[in-house]
């Protein structure tokens, strides 16, 4: 089931673009920061439920960052927001697997930084989050999850994950990270010919 938190800046009825309301998007951010209908996210996870193996009923709540930080704040004492959580339940044997949260601001700004629409990002949350519900725990795995995510992501035809993107962020050095590309005077040299 896909939900809509009444904070979110789209409308319950008939779910509107996301980029309609550009106070909540990243500067810069275009059509390509639509959000997908709701018949959409429910494809997306239908199929993404199925390749993790999931079984059970499981609600999105698609909210705000602030949303988000109310949530993780509360269940999980830290005072942020963030772009997924998991809640799964106890006992599934009522046909229930959990709820997953996602911040679409959050979701916005890094389907920008990653260079791809908003709907890849949340098919990538909604990966992330399922693996959870499913039992998996990359903080305490030995990269049993990243290894599932890797897999399903080729299946699924979507790019990086979560977990690459924290350990490249973390395995590269600072100043690789923030070093910018050749610039413009390397593009003017080759396009210019050989000097």
């Amino acid at each position: 089931m896909i939900l809509f938190d009444p904070d979110q800046p789209v409308a319950a009825e008939g779910f509107p673009q996301f980029a309609a309301h550009s106070s909540s998007l990243p500067a810069g951010a275009s059509a390509r920061s639509a959000l997908p209908t709701k018949a959409t996210l429910m494809r997306y996870l239908r199929e993404t439920k199925a390749a993790v193996g999931l079984k059970g009923e499981v609600s999105v709540l698609l909210t705000t960052d602030v949303g988000v930080r109310g949530l993780n704040r509360r269940f999980r004492k830290k005072n942020k927001a963030t772009d997924v959580l998991s809640f799964p339940v106890e006992d599934a044997s009522f046909g229930y697997a959990g709820d997953l949260a996602i911040s679409v601001e959050t979701a916005a700004r890094q389907a920008q930084e990653q260079g791809h629409r908003l709907s890849v990002e949340l098919r990538v949350l909604i990966l992330h989050g399922l693996l959870h519900l499913a039992g998996y725990d990359h903080e305490a795995d030995d990269g049993e999850m990243a290894r599932k995510e890797r897999r399903l992501r080729a299946k699924l035809r979507l790019p990086q994950g979560l977990i690459e993107r924290v350990i490249e962020r973390v395995e590269k050095p600072a100043a690789v990270r923030t070093r910018k590309p050749a610039g413009k005077r390397a593009g003017k040299r080759l396009r210019g010919g050989a000097r």
